[in-house]
């Protein structure tokens, strides 16, 4: 094999052409003599013999050669970026084409991306060259799981997780399309959790946690650990009001009887009365979760602010009232309410002159059957004052001004008594 130019481009051409591009990228450093006896097995398989098949006809060879330099590939060698690119590219290519048994193509890329992780610098192309080879795999290779794996591990170690754009919705397609056990997929869903929980960003840990827990079956060791684990987390979440869905995971029921449970049921139906009874006794349970008990309180004053909303949506609320259930000073109450419209848990105005509050919007923090009844009600009302609109306009019928359709022509009351009627119905 001739000696390598300083800069290599793997272009198309024969299989025995690459193959010595390959090689050549790979011996880069070697003295002479090193050079020679490295190139030497690999020149012995892609000879072709006397009267012999051609390397190119024959599958066995093909296949012992790419495994071969696979297993030489202990970095990402000498080259520029631009080089890097197109070494692992064409074994790629070569790669994905010899081995189509998923396990066995496993076997011989499993290493490699283990050598493009532990490489120094080269991150851009780190990032593009497993980014390839995920693409490149057929949808159900189990080796899209090590590919992503490392993608995830080469984003934390840069600090820099948000790079992969990681969505809920792909993660759990991926995860039944992968060939791969259980145990897998929740090691995987672990991993993203872990990821994300290392890089503070604690609303997508905790997301993540939440899938780990449902993916362990019940018999598992960890689920009790891993449910308190979401809890806390959960709890610990500033911007974190809506626990209904967490109360309502079978996961989460496994620690039913734990104090910790107790107080996710309070921070889902109960208000700062509860709280302030709950706290004094589990001051060690807050001690042993990492959660503060200024920040809970703070928390279920505003939870409590936006349960005192919700039963008075279109109404006012006094200051004083406010000051009472949330048990702070009068003047303080602006600062409050304008706190839990920034949550989005309430949307109103206030009216200083009255000193009121106004409540035009409010987020419900569980949607029990008292809720959809009152629900209900307020429908029969709407679908009630409907049918008054539609009186007075069956009773002005004759004598009302009648606008037009978009067509610029008188547009018939019974039409408009049909529109009405589609609304109230």
């Amino acid at each position: 094999m001739a000696k390598a130019d300083s800069t290599t481009v793997f272009t198309e051409g024969t299989f025995e052409e690459q193959i010595q591009e390959l090689v050549n990228y790979l011996a880069r450093g070697l003295g002479e003599e090193a050079r020679v006896s490295f190139i030497k097995p690999f020149q012995e398989i892609i000879t072709t013999q006397d009267d012999g098949t051609p390397i190119s006809e024959d599958e066995e060879r093909k296949r012992k050669v790419i495994t071969l330099v696979l297993s030489e590939v202990k970095t990402l060698g000498e080259g520029n970026d631009r080089e890097i690119e197109g070494f692992l590219n064409l074994l790629y290519a070569h790669a994905t084409t010899l081995f189509k048994e998923q396990n066995e193509l496993k076997e011989q890329l499993a290493p490699l991306i283990h050598t493009i992780v532990a490489a120094p610098d080269h991150t851009t192309v780190k990032y593009r060259m497993l980014s390839n080879l995920f693409n490149l795999l057929p949808h159900r290779s189990p080796l899209r799981l090590q590919a992503y794996s490392a993608l995830i591990d080469l984003a934390v170690s840069q600090e820099d997780i948000e790079v992969l754009q990681i969505n809920q919705k792909d993660i759990q397609r991926w995860l039944l399309e992968w060939d791969i056990s259980q145990e897998e997929r929740s090691a995987f869903l672990k991993r993203i959790c872990d990821a994300f929980r290392a890089t503070e960003n604690d609303e997508k840990s905790c997301q993540y946690l939440l899938l780990y827990l449902e993916s362990l079956p019940p018999g598992s060791t960890d689920r009790q650990t891993v449910a308190l684990d979401a809890v806390a987390t959960a709890l610990r979440i500033p911007n974190l009001f809506d626990f209904d869905d967490l109360l309502r995971s079978e996961g989460i029921k496994s620690v039913q009887n734990d104090q910790l449970f107790g107080l996710l049921k309070i921070f889902t139906t109960g208000g700062l009365t509860e709280f302030q009874q709950w706290a004094p006794n589990n001051a060690s349970i807050l001690d042993k979760h990492s959660l503060s008990k200024e920040a809970l309180e703070r928390k279920i004053k505003l939870l409590t602010l936006a349960s005192l909303g919700a039963q008075r949506i279109g109404s006012d609320v006094s200051y004083a009232e406010i000051a009472s259930a949330l048990q702070i000073p009068e003047p303080d109450v602006e600062t409050w309410v304008i706190d839990v419209i920034r949550a989005n848990l309430l949307a109103g105005k206030l009216s200083q002159p009255n000193r009121t509050f106004h409540i035009t919007r409010a987020t419900h923090r569980s949607f029990s059957d008292a809720d959809w009844n009152n629900l209900e009600k307020r429908l029969i009302s709407w679908k009630a004052e409907l049918l008054g609109v539609l009186d007075v306009i069956t009773n002005a019928k004759n004598s009302a001004i009648i606008p037009q359709n978009n067509a610029g022509t008188k547009k018939p009351v019974d039409d408009l008594n049909s529109d009405v009627q589609q609304i109230a119905t």
